[in-house]
């Protein structure tokens, strides 16, 4: 039992007599052909029934539902919980619904998360094998990415006939533990034996490039093509040098054949849950995989999924780089709020007081509401009808709850609902799935994009901070300016652009709460994602490996002798 005497997730879990996964699928269309086990209650979706299931996806009758959320807490707001528990409640009321997520990544696994497959009645299973090595992607990737390194090196030790400059080399090494350690690293001894030397890294394998191009590819083939453009170096006379430069294309696409099938599992209610991929949501596009979304759109009539930390960073990418890349566009748009995090931002609290945000406080709850006003504005812009989400926890009083639903309902004229589906899964999530059905089916829709890809780099980088970060400008640093040079030299200036900044604000200073005005953003570093398709752009330090925590998650798991896991979640 947790604290509060509710139980604890891995004791639902536990509780839960699974399905045999085929049976989980078979009513949405996939037999037991399609799939490739590993063991009773997981498996991979053949790429043949990918593409058959694309296929008989003609009619456009299916609603895609996008989840994503307020400027958190450190704490999170109930995100995947809220993906899940909805996937769970269209399925309550008699539609057919499945739900698409990211992949759990071990770092924060074991770091400061805890387990990432939802939470409470709402979580997708078996939640210890998803968060543990699952079907072994994360594994595939991280060896892959390795392998690049390793051949990078090995042209550089054994004659460096593409003359690659060792002072620039764009590849790091991965590794899918935070471990702050191997943040920065010499490597090679020297001499005849012990390769050149020179300064490396490790990255979370969440971060790497390959991650991102695992999730936005939908072929074999396609994953190729982009894995052969990854620049990983330049050469002394300053031009790129490719993964295909070095030979390394077939390997990886090898290594990552298995991993580029969509893992199939079931929520705590047997809805099929389609993990796939965890693209960072600064770096990356943060969401799940869109050969994931193709097969689920086969599957279903609604296809509800969700992008990382705040709706200015996962929704805007989801909206300008996945919706482009996918061909797809947003049925309706769900942004997660809590008591908790409006208190967050009406208090203009930094760091957290976690006790402080679980007292009753009505005046900061309505104080913090522009927070939460500037996301469904700037939602809004992109032309889909927004449905707030207010993620009840325990301590919420109604008083609060109120303030939120009469201001989102009657000052803003904004669907909303207040979702208990931690506690009571897809039934406490009803009235939310009433309200996103009424959007997506009787609200006008003109979905588009906030910027043309053709527009110049800066013009890209001005749109995104103006109208999703309220800046009132943008300042660049002399390396900026040289980067976007090069990209026009390079001619990777028509693509889309990834901006990477703190999820704690709006702002580039995460000390700043509500809706922060009057602000310039600093842009300190831009850079090529060429294999995945986009322009990174660094507006601040960018953690790419976390460090564990004084206290890990870790220290609070343990397996007994009997094979029973505790301290997950």
């Amino acid at each position: 039992m947790s604290d509060d005497g509710f139980p604890t997730d891995y004791e639902i879990a536990q509780s839960v007599d699974l399905d045999p996964i085929e049976d989980i699928v078979e009513p949405y269309g996939v037999d037991a052909d399609d799939l490739e086990l590993y063991g009773d209650y997981k498996a991979k979706l053949s790429l043949d029934a990918v593409n058959r299931l694309k296929e008989e996806d003609t009619t456009g009758d299916e609603n895609l539902v996008l989840v994503t959320g307020m400027t958190p807490t450190p704490l999170g707001e109930g995100k995947t919980v809220t993906t899940v528990g909805l996937s769970q409640a269209l399925n309550h009321l008699d539609e057919s619904a499945v739900c698409a997520i990211r992949e759990p990544s071990l770092g924060p696994v074991f770091g400061v998360k805890g387990g990432a497959a939802g939470g409470g009645y709402s979580q997708v299973l078996p939640m210890e094998d998803i968060n543990l090595h699952f079907t072994g992607d994360l594994h595939a990737l991280t060896s892959a990415h390795n392998l690049i390194a390793a051949m990078l090196d090995a042209h550089i030790s054994k004659g460096n006939e593409l003359n690659i400059d060792s002072t620039m080399i764009e590849w790091k090494r991965a590794l899918d533990m935070n471990d702050r350690a191997l943040r920065e690293t010499v490597v090679g001894l020297g001499g005849s034996t012990n390769g050149v030397t020179r300064e490396d890294g490790f990255m979370l394998t969440a971060a790497s490039e390959l991650m991102a191009v695992l999730a936005l590819a939908d072929s074999i083939e396609d994953l190729k093509d982009r894995v052969g453009r990854i620049i990983v170096a330049y050469d002394e006379d300053n031009n790129p040098v490719t993964a295909d430069d070095i030979e390394a294309t077939g390997p990886v696409a090898m290594l990552l054949r298995d991993a580029l099938q969509p893992n199939v599992v079931q929520t705590i209610e047997g809805t099929p849950a389609l993990i796939h991929a965890g693209p960072f949501a600064n770096i990356a596009h943060g969401t799940n995989s869109l050969i994931a979304d193709e097969a689920a759109f086969g599957m279903a009539d609604w296809v509800v999924t969700e992008a990382g930390f705040g709706s200015d960073l996962g929704a805007e990418k989801f909206m300008n780089v996945v919706c482009r890349f996918g061909d797809m566009e947003p049925d309706a748009t769900v942004i997660v709020s809590s008591c908790r995090a409006l208190k967050y931002h009406g208090k203009d609290m930094w760091p957290a007081d976690t006790d402080a945000l679980e007292e009753e406080d009505v005046e900061a709850v309505k104080a913090g509401l522009e927070n939460l006003d500037q996301h469904i504005e700037n939602l809004q812009k992109f032309g889909s009808p927004v449905v707030v989400a207010i993620n009840r926890f325990p301590f919420d009083t109604d008083e609060e709850i109120e303030a939120v639903v009469e201001h989102c309902r009657e000052d803003l004229g904004v669907n909303v609902a207040v979702s208990e589906v931690f506690a009571n899964g897809g039934e406490g999530g009803v009235d939310l799935a009433e309200e996103v059905m009424d959007a997506a089916e009787n609200q006008p829709t003109d979905f588009q994009h906030l910027y043309d890809t053709e527009d110049s780099i800066k013009e890209k980088i001005e749109t995104v901070a103006t109208e999703i970060y309220g800046a009132e400008d943008v300042n660049y640093s002399s390396g900026a300016e040289d980067d976007i040079e090069r990209m026009e030299e390079l001619e990777l200036d028509d693509i889309p652009i990834v901006m990477s900044k703190t999820f704690h604000s709006f702002s580039d200073d995460p000390s700043k709460k509500g809706a922060p005005e009057g602000w310039e953003l600093d842009i300190r570093e831009v850079y090529p994602s060429a294999g995945a398709g986009f322009l990174v752009v660094l507006t601040g330090d960018v953690m790419v490996m976390p460090g564990l925590p004084a206290r890990p998650a870790a220290a609070d798991m343990d397996i007994d002798s009997e094979g029973n896991i505790s301290g997950l979640f």
